[in-house]
């Protein structure tokens, strides 16, 4: 019998050979000078960079740094040598592979996930800050059969876990044409255990994007990823040695094993689990993280779990398109008296999907009817902005747009199921009942079908829809008695205090001043609490006292003052969930915006990567702040420092949607007509020499402008 600890050094030495073998013939055949950059990352090789606080940049840094590597392995018979050996497993897994990605940018050619970039991060970061995605689970197979494999696939996913999946387990679930990928939360990392680091390397990136942890800093290391990143692996029996080593790091950080595997192990409570049924693993797991899990019951005939939030429904996989672009389509919310609401009440007034023929298309309208004591009609919209996630938890269903712009996709898969329009009903009463029970008493839902019908309601809709936008419009930050803050992110990003304004809404671009209004009436001990606005020191830069004393009480002192309307002067927080990022450019006197989706360069000579990862992390960054996509057209955009005329540049794609409104504001204050044109995008410019070029054509306002610095 060999001892548990010998099995891990055993492990370590048997990651640390692999290593050394793979970098010394990678160095021989590319050469110490080979660039050495893991694609779509600030952040280098992420677990070199936080373990030995070394930033790793060709093949000649990481075999310099590899000496280092095996420090990290001692091999004496204490506890914590064991756990720092098994970081040093991860740091040898890195070596492996980086070596791969040196040689090729894309290894895995799209069979597995391998690297995530620091978007998929943030990506996954926000649900778990909001508690949408409650943890996330390694899986290390194969399951001891391809049905079991599913079983235990399926059941973390209806319960909202993210599934990184690692070895043989992929092969099962591609054998079962289980559906995979980033946006369903069922990554395939690669097929073998050192493609772990991969997984390590995200929680890495999340301590120091959210929780502005610093490289070196092991101590605090270990105690973001056990406090804030609840996570835990499934290994299968046999669990090879490598793998224990594997397994010790992963305890070091707080992540409980739970296996099958009764060789050589021994139980340690919340630690290493045995689970001889395997079966039994979901169970154990989330008991072991102390997860507790709010299941929903709904009457569909389909899974439902945030785990299908991101799917996507192709043409070919398409039974029915409800296509607000080309047919009358909405979705609306009316507060109603109780007595004129059935609870529970769903009903069709039209055909059902059923009578479409296989990929067609259909026109749907729905209304859902609420009453209750506590209702206000400043929550209807928001529950209309919650339909998306709603029904894009629905297995088989996608969800796009709002309002008259819906667009509803049902998969054949669901359809064969037997999915039908009253099933969108209920799904909207059980969330709507069910996450508003303070205020929603009684809730009915009717879904029309027919067209004709459908002209005239969706014209009553878009009514109701003017009502509120003017009345959005006319509520400014000066016509409200106070602001609120939203601390949501603060399960990841400690520091980290949002204050949301009618005209500056959170940087996530998903927390409106209404919505902050509805969430402390729906929840008055929750995320989001009143800012009072009575003590102003500075209103043109946006600088209130009791703003201040609520920031340093939210941020437990880490913060003790913040401009709402200025980037250069204590500018707000950025916990790394912000849409956009907006960063100084010296040279022509204004400012890049970049947006998460873009993955070019900008004229700073800077990623929206490597931006976020100098910006987020709850720290001020005098110069740089992340923000929402429509916080660029408000009118209190950098008020204090100019305004929304020093913006300079920022990606196509984000241009085209906010110029309009930008446009406007732009006209409004400063009287410049067509604004968005003088604003370079990636297609005229992406240094600063080409953009200089271009504004001056322009006539850009900010050339003109009192300077930044």
């Amino acid at each position: 019998m060999k001892l548990l600890f010998n099995r891990v050094f055993d492990g370590v030495d048997e990651m640390y050979a692999l290593a050394e073998k793979t970098l010394n013939e990678t160095v021989a055949e590319l050469g110490e000078a080979a660039p050495l950059v893991m694609p779509n990352t600030g952040y280098l090789l992420a677990n070199h960079l936080a373990y030995l606080s070394k930033k790793i940049n060709t093949l000649g840094d990481l075999k310099a740094a590899f000496p280092e590597v095996k420090a990290w392995m001692p091999h004496n018979q204490r506890l914590d040598d064991v756990f720092k050996s098994g970081f040093g497993t991860f740091l040898a897994a890195e070596v492996i592979e980086a070596c791969k990605y040196v040689k090729n940018p894309e290894p895995y050619g799209g069979e597995y996930h391998g690297h995530l970039s620091d978007a998929e991060v943030r990506e996954l970061g926000v649900p778990l800050v909001t508690g949408d995605l409650p943890g996330f689970v390694v899986i290390i197979g194969p399951a001891p059969s391809d049905e079991e494999a599913v079983e235990l696939i399926k059941g973390y996913q209806s319960r909202a876990i993210f599934v990184f999946l690692i070895g043989g387990i992929i092969d099962q679930a591609k054998r079962m044409k289980l559906n995979m990928g980033f946006p369903v939360r069922v990554v395939p990392v690669g097929p073998d255990i050192w493609c772990v680091t991969h997984i390590i390397s995200f929680v890495n990136r999340a301590a120091m994007i959210f929780g502005a942890v610093q490289p070196g800093d092991r101590e605090e290391l270990d105690d973001y990823t056990f406090r804030r990143i609840r996570a835990f692996v499934n290994a299968f029996d046999p669990v090879t040695d490598i793998v224990v080593g594997c397994g010790a790091g992963a305890i070091a950080m707080g992540f409980p094993v739970i296996t099958n595997d009764t060789k050589d192990m021994w139980k340690v409570p919340k630690s290493l689990i045995i689970q001889e049924n395997s079966r039994d693993f979901i169970e154990t797991s989330l008991e072991a993280r102390d997860i507790k899990i709010k299941v929903t019951k709904i009457d569909i005939p389909v899974a439902f779990s945030t785990a299908f939030e991101g799917e996507i429904i192709r043409r070919n996989d398409m039974q029915v398109d409800m296509d607000g672009s080309r047919l009358d389509c909405f979705e609306l919310v009316r507060t109603r008296d109780a007595k004129e609401i059935e609870d529970h009440s769903i009903e069709l007034i039209g055909p059902d999907i059923d009578t479409v023929e296989p990929g067609g298309r259909m026109a749907v309208g729905y209304i859902v009817e609420v009453a209750g004591k506590n209702m206000q009609s400043d929550f209807e919209s928001v529950f209309e902005r919650r339909f998306h996630n709603f029904l894009n938890c629905v297995e088989g269903v996608m969800h796009t747009g709002q309002r008259d712009l819906i667009r509803i996709r049902v998969s054949k898969t669901a359809f064969e199921a037997g999915f039908r329009a009253r099933h969108i009903g209920e799904v909207l009463y059980a969330k709507v009942k069910g996450d508003y029970e303070s205020v929603v008493d009684k809730c009915q839902v009717k879904i029309y079908t027919i067209p004709e019908e459908l002209k005239t309601l969706r014209a009553e809709a878009n009514t109701v829809y003017d009502a509120r936008d003017a009345r959005l419009q006319s509520l400014t930050d000066e016509s409200v008695p106070v602001f609120y803050n939203c601390i949501l992110c603060q399960s990841f990003s400690p520091a980290h205090v949002c204050v949301v304004t009618p005209e500056r809404l959170g940087l996530c671009g998903a927390v409106s001043w209404l919505d902050a209004k509805a969430t402390n009436e729906l929840d008055p001990n929750g995320p989001c609490q009143v800012v009072t606005k009575e003590r102003v020191i500075d209103e043109n830069i946006g600088i209130w006292e009791d703003v201040n004393e609520s920031v340093q009480q939210a941020s437990h002192g880490s913060l003790q003052q913040v401009t709402l309307y200025s980037i250069m002067q204590d500018p707000m927080t950025s916990c790394g969930c912000f849409e956009c990022i907006c960063g100084i450019e010296p040279m022509s006197n204004g400012v890049v915006i970049v947006n998460r989706e873009h993955t070019g360069m900008t004229p700073l000579g800077m990623t929206f990567s490597e931006m976020a990862s100098m910006t987020g992390g709850g720290v001020q960054t005098p110069g740089f702040m992340g923000h929402g996509k429509h916080f660029i057209a408000s009118k209190k955009f950098m008020k204090a420092d100019g305004g929304s005329v020093r913006i300079v540049w920022m990606p196509k794609a984000l241009k085209d949607l906010v110029g309009p409104r930008l446009n406007k504001t732009a006209q409004e204050l400063y009287g410049v007509e067509n604004f968005s044109a003088m604003i370079a995008d990636e297609t005229v410019a992406e240094d600063v020499e080409t953009l200089a070029v271009f504004l001056e054509e322009q006539g850009h306002p900010a050339l003109s402008l009192e300077p930044l610095l």
